[in-house]
């Protein structure tokens, strides 16, 4: 082909694309001020910001019955699954600590499923809390460094479990950057029986995150005896599981304020969906806690 119609042949592509993405693409400006999102009940929306970022949700959505939240490739992927009124969401990119502010409102009907793309300002920082000055930078960049360094001498499973707990519990401004750090898509079903047979316990995948070829689970565990209280013990888990931290060292029996916690299962060289017993049969894997452990708690 003569270079006059690759010429020809490429702008016949990229035209083709232009369209379509006029056609399906929402283009929201970041000037500091929230960015007003609403979100189709049921169905999927995508906020493309080009950068590795984290979500802070407040409480009255941080849950996955109410808000489905993944981020990969620098785009966010938000399924609501109940209306909620409007609530401030804190958006905050992992390599620079700015922070982006987005008004999200669930609705049953009027609300565009759309794909969102964030465009912002040349040269200006998304941060709307934070100096632009030059010593600023220095200083975040400094701590980040200091960050990066404390972490070569801490076990990544260990900095893994601190880092998801932190990131579904603690307030987004007390969460340490961990760089290299990604989020990654579950790829799990809605309930998981081979997890934990033992126990009539019902198992729910959160989210999970992936750092030097560890993985890192966080899975909603909740008792569905109305009777019965449960020690949690992480050899009890099944499946080729490295490790398991839980919240909380009991479950609760159902109806009372502890019947849930959360576990956070670390596995090593393969997400948790390759990590589980193919049924329900007690053969599998028998998971190790550390010596130590990581205690985690909620938002402080």
């Amino acid at each position: 082909m003569n270079p006059i119609s690759i010429l020809r042949h490429g702008l016949v592509l990229v035209t083709l694309l232009v369209a379509s993405q006029a056609q399906a693409v929402e283009i929201l400006h970041w000037d500091r001020k929230p960015l007003p999102v609403d979100l189709p009940v049921g169905s999927e929306r995508v906020i493309v910001l080009d950068r590795n970022v984290r979500v802070g949700l407040p409480r009255e959505i941080a849950d996955a019955e109410t808000l489905r939240v993944q981020s990969a490739g620098g785009a966010i992927y938000l399924k609501a699954n109940k209306p909620f009124d409007t609530q401030r969401v804190r958006i905050q990119d992992v390599e620079t600590n700015e922070v982006i502010l987005f008004d999200l409102t669930a609705r049953e009907k009027g609300a565009s499923d759309e794909e969102i793309q964030v465009v912002f300002p040349d040269g200006e920082p998304a941060d709307a809390n934070s100096s632009t000055s030059d010593a600023t930078s220095s200083s975040e960049k400094t701590d980040r460094q200091s960050s990066d360094a404390s972490q070569g001498h801490t076990p990544v499973p260990v900095v893994l479990t601190r880092y998801a707990a932190q990131s579904l519990y603690a307030p987004t401004r007390t969460i340490e950057p961990v760089r290299g750090i990604n989020r990654v898509a579950l790829r799990l079903p809605d309930r998981m029986p081979s997890l934990l047979p033992a126990l009539p316990v019902t198992a729910t995948p959160i989210a999970a995150w992936k750092l030097d070829g560890w993985v890192v689970t966080a899975v909603r565990l909740a008792n569905r005896d109305p009777s019965r209280a449960f020690e949690l013990d992480p050899r009890w888990l099944q499946g080729d599981l490295y490790s398991a931290t839980f919240m909380h060292p009991t479950l609760g029996q159902r109806g009372s304020v502890r019947d849930t916690t959360t576990a956070f299962i670390v596995t090593r060289g393969q997400p948790l969906a390759q990590a589980l017993p193919l049924s329900n049969s007690s053969d599998g894997g028998v998971s190790a806690s550390f010596e130590d452990g990581v205690r985690v708690g909620g938002d402080s």
